[in-house]
């Protein structure tokens, strides 16, 4: 954008022309110049934002995702190439997988959990993604992540047909990325965003195992059981690049209305196997499916079935 002469500066040009003209009668004229501008004041720097230091748990954990990451690379894991000729399913393959995964709950425990007993749930009304730093996160992690979570809900919306977009303001599904250090910091902003949210809950948030990379709640509204309403995912700062965008896919798929991981899922990072990174080709079939208005909240696995397998029909046989 360009700047603008002050107008101060522009008037004593001016007045300073027409006093030369005055003058001219009577004084020998000789080249007329313009007085020399004072130079402009440099304009403020914007205030550099500095993430506060790092304790000493939080390195040790940043050392050891490192490792982690390191030893699946090593082990041709966390493919980012979204499956090819190696990993081929079929429709039967696509319609099992989508039961797996959106009528079981991974956190859910306990005796007499089946597909049959879960009801399918997603979003109805928009998606709206608000990106929230823990004061610990450093600058170049926070404008890495904020570009990156931004673009793949272009892509979810693309893929759903689903109103999915990150906003500034008015976010019901709510993406931390949050260090250890920061754990006062989210347990505050959970309890400001979600007043039901239980004590096992924020406990969960707050003392997660290290072994739990990240981790997404979905809450659906009281007068619709199964119809999500605000979610919060925790992802942690402390991972490198490809392993914290891994989990930034996965969190917000599965916070979509795909709640569970399969081991029979491939290509997928619906599974705990590491081997894919990023979302899938096969993955966006699953979240088609999810978001076909054929299907409604609240059917069981029984009710669905038939339109399921329709549609892993339509879909795997459009990309063979």
């Amino acid at each position: 954008m360009r700047s603008r002469a002050p107008l101060f500066g522009i008037l004593r040009v001016a007045l300073v022309a027409g006093a030369l003209l005055a003058l001219a009668g009577c004084e020998p004229q000789g080249p007329v110049t313009s007085p020399k501008p004072q130079a402009r004041p440099e304009p403020a720097a914007a205030p550099v934002q500095v993430a506060a230091p790092r304790s000493v748990r939080s390195a040790e954990l940043a050392r050891y995702y490192a490792g982690v990451q390191n030893d699946l690379l090593t082990g041709g894991l966390l493919r980012t190439d979204g499956g090819g000729p190696d990993t081929p399913f079929t429709d039967e393959d696509l319609a099992r997988n989508f039961e797996t995964l959106a009528f079981f709950d991974e956190y859910a425990r306990g005796p007499g959990r089946s597909i049959s007993g879960g009801r399918l749930s997603r979003w109805q009304g928009p998606v709206r993604i608000g990106v929230e730093f823990g004061p610990s996160v450093p600058p170049g992690i926070r404008s890495r992540d904020a570009a990156s979570i931004s673009g793949y809900a272009n892509r979810l919306a693309r893929v759903t047909g689903h109103s999915i977009a990150t906003v500034e303001s008015g976010a019901n599904f709510h993406v931390f990325v949050a260090s250890d250090d920061d754990a006062e910091f989210l347990q505050t902003r959970l309890v400001e965003l979600v007043p039901s949210i239980s004590q096992a809950e924020l406990a969960l948030f707050r003392d997660l195992p290290r072994s739990f990379y990240c981790l997404v709640v979905a809450v659906a509204g009281t007068g619709a059981p199964n119809e999500y309403t605000r979610a919060v995912a925790l992802i942690r700062a402390e991972h490198p690049d490809l392993v914290r965008l891994s989990c930034i896919h996965e969190e917000i798929a599965q916070g979509l209305g795909l709640p569970n991981d399969s081991p029979a899922a491939r290509p997928s990072i619906f599974n705990d196997d590491d081997e894919f990174a990023l979302l899938t080709g096969h993955d966006e079939m699953l979240l088609r499916i999810l978001y076909d208005p054929r299907l409604q909240p609240g059917m069981t696995a029984d009710e669905a079935r038939p339109t399921i397998q329709a549609i892993a029909r339509e879909l795997a046989g459009a990309s063979s």
